[in-house]
């Protein structure tokens, strides 16, 4: 196989990746729009609390006016990350790009501090795990938007696609989340290492590597293209066999927690 050929398979394992997570996530934003959106505008707020632990609370205007932003700022976030990481609007519209990246890392910034203070204000599922999971997450967030932002000012547009991409996929850790934990209980077929109180080992391990596992897969991916069409050929695989993992727990969120709660 010429270096070519495995250049062609490096970079179509990347797309097919792209094209299943564009799917489940703006499935995400539609779920979010149509869900809190619509219980928002009937005022029906407490639904929230059906989905989320700590959510709404009667004479807490502060507090959930965060949480009210904190969803909103998820849609931005989820929708524009996925347009920064099209080279065809990189390429032919640079100023959309621009704009959308700084209205990105904004919102990214943002929102991972709203969600630090959320989550140890009002608690999540899976406690103290979930919780320092989180946080990790919130600031790693932080180092690699900042990064980004940094290099993209400084020109140097290789190191900042790199950080970018970084900062996109632990921007979407709490996708992953739910996404690989409907992906691990339907190879599993039931809620294995999940626990009652939602604090089993998987929980446990998840709450950290929903960020990391994809992370590790994007480092992977990112360093195949320098190395030669064995390491490019490796990384192909298993970004394949993510990609798969993905596309199960894309269509389990969909089937099994996002469309029963707007249909």
């Amino acid at each position: 196989m010429s270096q070519a050929i495995a250049d062609r398979v490096l970079k179509a394992s990347g797309l097919a990746w792209w094209a299943v997570a564009a799917v489940g996530q703006f499935a995400f934003v539609g779920y979010v729009i149509l869900f809190y959106g619509r219980t928002a505008a009937e005022g029906d707020f407490e639904r929230w609390n059906e989905v989320l632990v700590g959510g709404y609370r009667s004479g807490q205007p502060v507090g959930n006016l965060a949480l009210a932003a904190h969803l909103a700022l998820a849609v931005v976030i989820t929708a524009g990350g996925l347009l920064q990481l099209v080279p065809a609007i990189r390429a032919r519209a640079p100023r959309l790009h621009r704009w959308n990246g700084r209205v990105f890392l904004t919102c990214a910034l943002v929102a991972s501090l709203a969600g630090v203070g959320l989550v140890w204000t009002r608690g999540t599922a899976g406690e103290l795990a979930m919780r320092a999971g989180i946080t990790v997450n919130a600031v790693l967030i932080i180092v690699c938007g900042l990064l980004a932002w940094r290099l993209a000012a400084a020109r140097r547009f290789d190191a900042h696609r790199r950080w970018a991409l970084r900062a996109f996929v632990l921007v979407s850790g709490v996708w992953f989340f739910r996404v690989g934990l409907m992906a691990w209980i339907l190879a599993n077929r039931g809620p294995v290492g999940i626990g009652e109180d939602f604090d089993g080992p998987f929980v446990r391990f998840w709450a950290y590597g929903c960020y990391l596992v994809p992370l590790a897969g994007v480092e992977l991916w990112m360093g195949a293209w320098r190395g030669g069409r064995v390491a490019k050929l490796v990384a192909a695989v298993v970004v394949g066999l993510l990609t798969l993992v993905t596309a199960l727990g894309v269509f389990g969120t969909i089937a099994g927690m996002w469309l029963p709660r707007v249909v």
